[in-house]
């Protein structure tokens, strides 16, 4: 679930996908920078962490004392700072929930250009999943276990 503050700029379009005011944010917006599925007034991290995080915990089905991988991905233009503060407010959630967070990836990882915003992505994972995911990576966007 994804949330913007700005629109992006499409090299070959020359202007911003959307127009959205200084006081607005869009909810649900697509990674290619499509607009959101609703605009709201700007709210605080946590509110907005919120917002990205109870519907997919509502969505899919999680339940007490499943194991997820977090990702909240930058989507270009939000400083890393803003995007471990919604990492928290996330993860606590998902506390409330039974859902232990055990791997994580804050970052800009798949962005849409310099769009202000994050999304929040959860990964239901069982053992096999998270052996997988400690193996060994070397790739230019992503490096562990080396």
């Amino acid at each position: 679930m994804g949330m913007a503050l700005t629109s992006c700029t499409v090299p070959a379009a020359g202007k911003p996908t959307f127009d959205i005011g200084d006081d607005e944010m869009e909810i649900g917006v697509g990674i290619h920078g499509e607009p959101g599925r609703e605009r709201v007034k700007v709210r605080q991290a946590d509110e907005i962490a919120a917002m990205l995080t109870e519907p997919v915990l509502a969505d899919l089905p999680f339940s007490q004392g499943d194991e997820v991988i977090c990702m909240v991905n930058g989507m270009g233009g939000t400083p890393l700072i803003e995007l471990f503060t919604i990492y928290r407010t996330v993860r606590q959630i998902c506390e409330g929930h039974g859902v232990k967070t055990v791997r994580n990836l804050v970052g800009n990882y798949i962005t849409s250009l310099e769009m202000a915003g994050c999304s929040v992505t959860l990964l239901k994972v069982d053992s096999e999943m998270l052996q997988l995911w400690d193996a060994p990576v070397c790739t230019p966007g992503l490096r562990w276990g080396m």
